[in-house]
């Protein structure tokens, strides 16, 4: 397809695909030449398409501080706010506030850490380029660079744009941070050189195609800009708050109709529906929530995973698929020899040898020729060999002639050895057998996806060919392993690599994950429909670009996977954002970091089944708190409203409804220290589960409420005010035993609890009881009788709510049409 004017700001080149355009046709669209621009062009061309720099949004502070006052709990406690400065209830106004600052300041912290990413992106940019300005070379700054410019890069430099190279001899280019290619990439004229990228070897020239945003690597800015993922904690919050809003307003204006009709005092009702507001909010679930996950946040850090953001806790928890980088993750991310397959009789010795001779013999940074010593010195580590040979003449490896040689004096002969590609050493033999025997075991080689040398020599003016050897990336000792023990945890696995398919085939086959790999490129042009299905079923995808595994992620998490995903690189950053749980693995760049969850300190993704396992037991100790914090407010609504309508009394004062909130939310917190199981599956808010313990705990509760006050009301002759304090004294005591019944699903026998939690219930407990006993803070005591009543009255009470609750949940589990809510 013809490309159109670039001056259309509406269109612009693909830089994926201008390679396969022709230079001439390239000149063309931007109005340009070989000669560069001059000055005056420069300038208009930034009037229309601006600086070769990444644009940064940066979010108000103050906006985002206020956003922790924008929900269904933050309306609760707002509400609740208001009418206690309507009624003058200073003290509880002033509680009410702290909680609901508190809250706003954590949520604050966490949302303005996680939008770093593309700041850090734009430090990887380059800062100068040498381009072609009025006809003469010059140093300019980068951002200043513009379509059409003719520019240089060499060894050592990092492409400032995206550029279509039409001169040189060749140029070598790391690409992995942007495309995830674990080996150097070979660049010729007519390729496309991305903005981003190190050039590694040679010198070549190119035209500037793209820049700034259009630049691949500004896609993948772009593509960190979108990612946006709403973790399950807060969608859980959000549900809790819609139900208890609705709970609490239909009750209020339901108490609101009976008390007009009543002819109650208007002020008399405010006062009531505070207390009703302070008691359906669940002020301190955020605070409880965040201190639970930073207790399990100290505890991963022990397991070498830095947690960035809290919730990324309560998502590892939920997480099925893990989309992980290949390279240097499930791979040890070095070169490794697989095998030597040595011609005509040779020796692995010989052939291992003459590669060694054919290696650079300074100390230069060459991973292959690193490689092959370190490995002769590990099979012939006593050997002396090569010191008989005198190097007399090296010519190291380039790209166009693709073989080092080099040239030695031995025994007072000559010897020349060479190693390289091999369609480079097979052009150098006579032998029809040997260049078939190279020919053969190369194409078996590149099946399997490893890279394949050649070595050769010649001493009596004819090459000799000494045999052929594979290299590969070698999978970690425990990636097998560990993609074992995630299975047996429901997580599955799946491989992301911009290698070739057939490497990314043998290495999922290695390591257990399966050989049904996708070429990530089959998903271009496909729907969302179409490409769902084609996502989930395989085990892995090759040749990714950013978009692919951006795309990857949404897809899954679109069919309602949890989804993790690892990375390292800048390519990497769109996807780590998107995902649910971002994991940026050990030696990860610093936009990665920035965009991720969980940062690994430890090699491979044995340390993310750790983390697995713990978030696990955070989220357990949330979803129990969560079902005690709903029970309580159920029981306490629901035991006022009714005490209003039907015994026509406030059962609890304002003041009791605080105490109980300080003393029980303040103790709680201890549930961080709990213990509870592992579990084999991933666990998730399931608020139906959730919502069914906490009623039928509720239900019991309030039965039982009534009970206590029947009996008091009957035998016992207590005042107003007393019963009053009585009631406290119930609901404090029964409130805190609930605990340990959501604790477990049946019976609170079946885990024993943390001695951080049973102490502090104790501690605060006997403080309720003394505060009941001698009047403390509250209106009146009740003496050690009475509170000895309402110990063994609640003593009874948990053992028989333990016993009705698992006849009822295992009841609800026998009818057919209902799922185990866990």
């Amino acid at each position: 397809m013809p490309l159109k004017k670039y001056k259309d700001m509406n269109t612009i080149i693909d830089s994926k695909t201008a390679d396969k355009q022709s230079i001439d046709e390239i000149l063309s669209v931007l109005d340009c030449d070989k000669n560069g621009l001059a000055q005056s062009q420069v300038q208009k061309r930034l009037k229309i398409w601006g600086e070769n720099s990444l644009d940064e949004k940066k979010t108000n502070p103050f906006l985002l501080f206020l956003k922790g006052f924008w929900g269904p709990i933050p309306w609760l406690i707002e509400a609740a706010a208001v009418m206690s400065v309507i009624v003058h209830h200073w003290t509880d106004f002033i509680v009410i506030i702290v909680l609901l600052l508190s809250n706003a300041i954590i949520e604050f912290v966490e949302e303005y850490s996680a939008d770093t990413a593309i700041s850090q992106l734009k430090s990887k940019l380059a800062l100068n380029a040498l381009a072609l300005r009025d006809g003469q070379w010059k140093t300019v700054a980068a951002s200043k660079l513009v379509p059409g410019d003719v520019i240089t890069v060499k060894s050592g430099d990092i492409v400032p744009a995206d550029i279509k190279l039409f001169e040189g001899d060749y140029l070598t280019v790391d690409q992995s941070a942007l495309t995830g290619e674990s080996l150097t990439v070979d660049k010729k004229t007519g390729d496309i050189a991305y903005s981003g990228t190190a050039a590694k070897q040679g010198k070549m020239s190119g035209i500037v195609i793209n820049t700034a945003k259009n630049t691949l690597f500004g896609q993948t800015a772009n593509l960190i800009d979108e990612a946006k993922n709403v973790s399950s904690y807060q969608k859980a919050v959000i549900k809790i708050g819609n139900v208890l809003i609705v709970v609490a307003l239909i009750l209020i204006v339901l108490l609101g109709i009976i008390e007009t009709i009543r002819g109650e005092d208007l002020i008399d009702f405010i006062s009531f529906a505070l207390v009703l507001l302070v008691a359906a909010i669940p002020a301190a679930l955020p605070t409880v929530l965040s201190v639970t996950m930073v207790v399990g946040i100290k505890k991963l850090s022990k397991e070498n995973a830095i947690v960035s953001h809290m919730t990324a806790v309560e998502e590892m928890s939920g997480m099925d698929i893990l989309c992980s980088d290949k390279t240097g993750t499930l791979t040890q991310n070095r070169l490794s020899i697989r095998q030597f397959v040595p011609y005509g009789g040779q020796t692995t010795e010989t052939l291992l040898q003459n590669a060694v001779l054919a290696s650079d013999q300074t100390e230069k940074d060459d991973a292959i020729d690193q490689l092959i010593k370190q490995t002769w010195h590990m099979h012939f580590p006593d050997s002396d060999v090569l010191n008989a040979y005198s190097q007399t003449k090296y010519i190291p490896f380039d790209p166009v002639n693709k073989r080092t040689e080099a040239t030695y004096t031995h025994n007072a002969t000559s010897l020349t050895v060479t190693k390289g590609a091999p369609q480079a050493i097979t052009a150098l033999l006579d032998d029809a057998q040997a260049q078939k025997f190279i020919t053969d075991n190369a194409l078996s080689f590149a099946e399997k996806g490893f890279r394949t040398l050649a070595v050769a020599e010649k001493n009596d003016g004819t090459w000799k060919l000494n045999g052929i050897f594979s290299m590969f990336d070698p999978p970690r000792d425990d990636s097998a392993a560990t993609i074992a023990e995630a299975r047996k945890l429901g997580v599955t696995v799946k491989m992301i690599t911009g290698d070739q398919v057939s490497i990314a085939s043998e290495t999922a086959t290695e390591i257990g994950l399966g050989s049904h790999i996708l070429n990530a490129e089959k998903l271009d042009g496909l729907s969302d429909d179409e490409a769902e299905k084609m996502v989930e079923e395989a085990n892995g995808f090759a040749q990714v670009f950013p978009e692919h595994k951006f795309r990857i992620v949404k897809l899954l998490q679109d069919k309602q996977h949890i989804v993790g995903m690892t990375g390292d690189g800048v390519n990497d950053a769109p996807a780590l954002k998107q995902a649910n749980i971002g994991i940026a693995v050990d030696g990860a760049t610093d936009v990665s970091k920035s965009a991720a969850d969980l940062i690994l300190t430890d090699k491979g993704i044995s340390v993310i089944i750790d983390a697995i396992r713990e978030s696990r037991k955070i989220f357990a100790r949330m979803e129990n708190y969560t079902i005690y914090r709903i029970a309580e407010t159920f029981r306490i609504l629901m035991f006022i409203t009714i005490c209003m309508i039907v015994l026509k009394f406030y059962p609890i004062t304002a003041l009791m409804i605080v105490l109980l909130a300080i003393l029980n939310d303040l103790s709680i917190l201890t549930i961080a220290y709990d213990n509870v199981k592992v579990a084999q599956e991933p666990k998730n808010w399931n608020m139906k589960y959730i919502i069914l313990q906490a009623s039928i705990l509720g239900i019991i509760g309030v039965i039982f409420s009534f009970a206590c006050i029947f009996i008091a009301d009957r035998f016992l002759g207590l005042s107003l005010e007393q019963l009053q304090t009585l009631v406290y004294l119930k609901l404090s005591l029964g409130g805190h035993l609930a605990v340990f019944l959501a604790r477990n699903k049946y019976h609170f026998y079946d885990s024993a609890p943390a001695k951080p939690l049973w102490i502090s219930v104790l501690v605060t407990q006997t403080l309720a009881i003394l505060f009941s006993v001698y009047g403390i803070i509250l209106p009146v005591g009740i003496g050690w009788a009475n509170a000895a009543f309402v110990i063994a009255f609640v003593t009874i009470a948990f053992f028989v709510s333990d016993f009705l609750r698992a006849i009822i949940i295992r009841k609800i589990e026998k009818i057919p049409e209902e799922k185990n809510p866990q």
